[in-house]
């Protein structure tokens, strides 16, 4: 998609600068310097952030029906009819989420989102073992049947699982108590809002998104109704479901961002 056509896009969808930046990750001013022409040669990840976001409705990568069986479905079905039996007939290399019957592209991830997602795990798994706790910390990918049907399937980066009862086949039936999600650029309104709803509805007691860009976490804690509390990764973080007797320390959390490129 050239300059121009992402003019054309923006002007169809009508959205502004600041909705392209906060949907893409890339920061404001460079978006205004690309549409403006100041820029003139930027790079390609850029690029890729900003056409993602322009390309389809929700600004998610989300298959287009040909290309979802180009990778194996066994038969055409739009987008909203995918079930788990679809899912699992694409290949394995191929990695997806299946969320209300659509199928999303996921994103393989980098060295630092891995990082980000396995400190956390780190410190919450060892403060479980240390506290003989009953709950079990597990890191992507697992599979997440997360209501109970054949229309959503989600890997998270991390959860937590207090029942053993919803460990079936090898994969988690139901909702977690606890779950971090690490956005990218090309994740960020999936995490930030499908999910979230998602994640609400099903159960999940905890959610965590850190946005390893704006070296923030956002943290949702659905028991008590504590919506959106922001933290800047200056200091720690307690998980609440455990009343905040585990704080994860946020110090190697935040130089690892700081290392992260767009």
């Amino acid at each position: 998609m050239t300059i121009e056509e992402m003019k054309q896009k923006k002007l169809q969808k009508g959205y502004s600068y600041a909705q392209i930046s906060e949907l893409s990750g890339v920061p404001l001013g460079t978006v205004q310097k690309i549409f403006s022409g100041d820029t003139q040669h930027p790079r390609y990840a850029t690029l890729q952030a900003l056409q993602q976001v322009l390309k389809d409705h929700d600004g998610n990568m989300m298959l287009n029906d040909s290309a979802a069986f180009s990778y194996g479905s066994p038969q055409e079905k739009k987008q909203g009819g995918y079930t788990i039996e679809d899912y699992f007939d694409l290949p394995e290399e191929r990695r997806v989420e299946l969320i209300d019957g659509v199928i999303y592209d996921v994103e393989a991830p980098t060295f630092d989102h891995q990082k980000i997602a396995g400190e956390i795990y780190r410190q919450i798994a060892n403060y479980i073992t240390d506290n003989n706790g009953k709950c079990e910390a597990v890191m992507s990918p697992i599979d997440v049947q997360l209501d109970c049907d054949n229309k959503t399937m989600v890997q998270p980066d991390v959860l937590v699982l207090c029942s053993n009862e919803k460990i079936l086949k090898g994969r988690v039936f139901g909702a977690p108590d606890f779950v971090l999600e690490v956005i990218s650029t090309l994740t960020k309104r999936k995490d930030y809002f499908k999910k979230l709803e998602k994640y609400e509805s099903a159960g999940v007691r905890e959610y965590w998104i850190l946005d390893p860009y704006k070296k923030r976490l956002v943290v949702f804690f659905f028991e008590r109704d504590i919506y959106a509390q922001t933290h800047d990764l200056t200091t720690p973080v307690p998980v609440n479901i455990y009343g905040g007797k585990l704080q994860i320390r946020m110090d190697h959390i935040l130089k690892l961002c700081e290392n992260i490129e767009r």
